[in-house]
């Protein structure tokens, strides 16, 4: 049966269900209508496509390179996902997302090639990825940044054939995916190189499955601290850095926009997949310098302005709370932390309290409206299980939502105390919304 709706809202409602599997990973039925797109001449692909996977980081990276790509003067287009408060913020041409408008005769094109025989059911994930590039592909881009959306080598990303793909560092997460090792996740993430391809990879210390698949199947491997590195340089004025990759030295760069050290990671990721494309797409220096401060992410370590402190960030896994924790540190003395958290239930949610248990005074946890979220409850229960105590100057407090945490801190935290909210992209989407 073939559908139609005149407001992306019911098509987003519609593909919230159509499929019988939230998240079903393989490539056979993407690739099948993505060929049909190709066939019927809604996609064209003739531009350079650079893919972005990784445990954590991708976000941040495909920022980076959007926005420098924009600077040097390219059409430049960019899907990232999930997103936090509105759909079009997946689909960005020119650094500009697109509205609902433009978005649904694309999602008509895509479900047109479902229902040829024989007709293809796609996830939600997949159906609208299609329908962006379909977009993308309609404003003739010079070139196309596409972030992955869960693993590698099954996402329906993978379907496109990237001029260089590049995996931002390997951790766990996704376990009922992608495996409960390094070494499994690894494998999954290197499924997005291909054969004779510039494949960067910023991991300091790459699972040797990666490496080994990266070998096995003729992938162009570009390494940190053997292919490409930076530095940071200190004097008496300010902190820069510098980039050194194989074919471009950037020299005397000012920190990037997006707040954390880590970041010079993701920016030498962007900048090493860049210099593996510097026949194709020559970026100029100032285009660097302008893209890394014009890069911005939601809810990557954002501080917000006005007193208390508040700070969000998406640290839903243990990767991400050891650079938080970090974060947070680095920031300077505040007499309590406050947290808001929320997280999905499939989640090790056990590590990333006891990673960040050192920070946090004060947990508010919350109830999430989305089934696979694990309740106020049962976060209390985990986080008891950590071996944390309460005392005078520690406490836990559940909430039926994020707002009620955030309107009880409202009155009852002192000015210069702080308050992190973290967790899932629906703790942070709750937020944004209780803060409206």
């Amino acid at each position: 049966m073939s559908y139609s709706y005149n407001q992306l809202s019911d098509w987003l409602a519609h593909l919230e269900s159509a499929h019988t599997k939230p998240i079903d990973l393989g490539l056979d039925r993407v690739l099948t209508v993505k060929n049909r797109l190709v066939a019927n001449q809604s996609l064209t692909l003739n531009y350079p496509i650079i893919t972005v996977g990784g445990t954590n980081g991708k976000g941040s990276t495909c920022a980076f390179l959007e926005q420098i790509l924009i600077a040097a003067g390219y059409k430049t287009a960019c899907h990232t996902s999930p997103h936090i408060m509105d759909f079009t913020e997946r689909a960005r041409f020119g650094g500009v997302e697109a509205t609902e408008v433009q978005l649904l005769p694309f999602f008509e094109l895509v479900e047109q090639a479902c229902q040829q025989a024989p007709a293809v059911s796609l996830s939600y994930f997949e159906f609208t990825l299609l329908a962006i590039v379909c977009w993308f592909d309609a404003q003739q881009p010079d070139v196309v940044v596409l972030e992955v959306g869960l693993g590698g080598r099954l996402d329906a990303v993978n379907a496109f054939d990237a001029a260089v793909s590049v995996v931002t560092n390997v951790d766990i997460d996704h376990v009922g995916f992608l495996g409960d090792t390094r070494e499994a996740i690894g494998f999954e993430k290197a499924g997005i190189f291909r054969a004779g391809r510039p494949a960067i990879c910023a991991d300091a210390e790459p699972p040797a499955s990666l490496l080994a698949h990266a070998q096995a199947i003729g992938a162009d491997l570009k390494l940190i601290n053997r292919d490409f590195s930076y530095s940071v340089v200190q004097d008496e004025q300010r902190k820069q850095w510098r980039f050194k990759g194989e074919y471009t030295t950037r020299n005397s760069l000012a920190m990037p926009a997006m707040r954390g050290d880590y970041q010079l990671t993701n920016a030498s990721a962007a900048l090493a997949a860049l210099d593996a494309l510097y026949d194709v797409l020559p970026v100029p220096q100032q285009a660097v310098r302008l893209g890394l401060a014009n890069a911005v992410v939601r809810a990557r370590f954002q501080v917000l302005p006005g007193t208390p402190v508040t700070v969000l960030d998406v640290a839903h896994n243990p990767h991400a709370a050891r650079v938080l924790a970090k974060n947070l540190n680095q920031m300077g003395y505040a007499p309590y932390t406050h947290a808001v958290f929320g997280a999905m239930a499939d989640k090790d949610i056990a590590e990333v309290m006891r990673i960040m248990s050192s920070q946090i005074d004060h947990w508010h946890l919350c109830d999430l409206p989305i089934e696979r979220a694990a309740s106020a409850v049962k976060l209390h229960e985990i986080l008891l299980s950590t071996g944390f105590v309460p005392d005078d100057d520690h406490s836990v407090t559940e909430h039926a939502t994020v707002a009620a945490a955030l309107t009880h801190l409202a009155t009852s935290v002192a000015a210069n105390d702080r308050i992190v909210v973290f967790g899932s992209f629906v703790t942070i989407e709750q937020a944004f919304k209780g803060m409206q």
